[in-house]
This record gives C-alpha cells, structure tokens and sequence, in this order.
C-alpha cells in the first residue's frame, strides 16, 4: 500500500508551483485596472477559491486584459 511518502517527490513540486501560480494571478489582479470580462474583486474570489490551477488558469485566459 502507498504512503504520502512516496507521493512526496511529486506534490511537493506541484504545491510550490500551485502557490506560485496563485501570487503570480494575485499581483496581476492588484496591479492591472481593466479585465476582459468581470472585475477586480470578481477575479480575486476566483483565483482563491479555485486555488487548485483552475481560478488562475480562467484568469489568464477569460479576465486578463492584454
């Protein structure tokens, strides 16, 4: 049976890119004043609830104004 030591080599680089992912969306939001579709606070509630990839993946791809 596997422990979380042996998934250990994987999750570990995963949550650190999650997190970074995440300040990465976050310092976006804050500093840009226009979105393709919704607002600031809109974008915020997104990329933290839906902290696992997907809040800042729909970020980037639905609300990020070039």
């Amino acid at each position: 049976m596997d422990t979380i030591k042996d998934f250990l080599p994987f999750l570990i680089p995963l949550a650190i890119a999650q997190f970074v992912l995440l300040g990465f969306t976050i310092r976006h939001i804050l500093t840009h004043e226009r979105y393709k579709r919704g607002t600031r606070v809109l974008w915020l509630v997104v990329a933290i609830v839906g902290m696992e990839f997907i809040g800042p993946i729909l970020y980037f791809i639905l609300g990020k104004e070039d």
